[in-house]
């Protein structure tokens, strides 16, 4: 899977605008938490869609960031967490043992 880091609140703005083209997929991984790891593992063992781009977070080095996350799009702040990004707005969003692959894709083909 090839992740974009997530390092800097000024990628925030890059990833909205980027939503209208593609959607945006954010994951939030605590290095801290067994679940969060799974996750991790769960969605690096599928095959990514290439009709989106991937962001991974780890929250703990980028604290600020990931608060910034949870402010600019306007969800609440869970551990492991996954983000649909869709014309500038979370159009999705799930945690801990609910993040799969499946769902990401099922979502990305939707329209919002």
């Amino acid at each position: 899977m090839l992740w974009n880091q997530l390092t800097d609140i000024t990628q925030l703005e890059h990833i909205k605008q980027a939503s209208f083209n593609k959607p945006q997929i954010i994951f939030k991984h605590s290095t801290r938490c067994s679940i969060s790891s799974m996750a991790l593992n769960r969605l690096e063992r599928e095959t990514a869609p290439d009709n989106a781009d991937f962001y991974f977070l780890d929250l703990i080095q980028y604290r600020s960031v990931s608060n910034a996350v949870a402010d600019v799009f306007d969800v609440y702040h869970e551990s492991p967490q996954v983000l649909i990004i869709k014309n500038g707005e979370c159009t999705y969003d799930e945690s801990h043992q609910g993040i799969q692959m499946s769902e990401i894709i099922e979502e990305l083909a939707t329209t919002h």
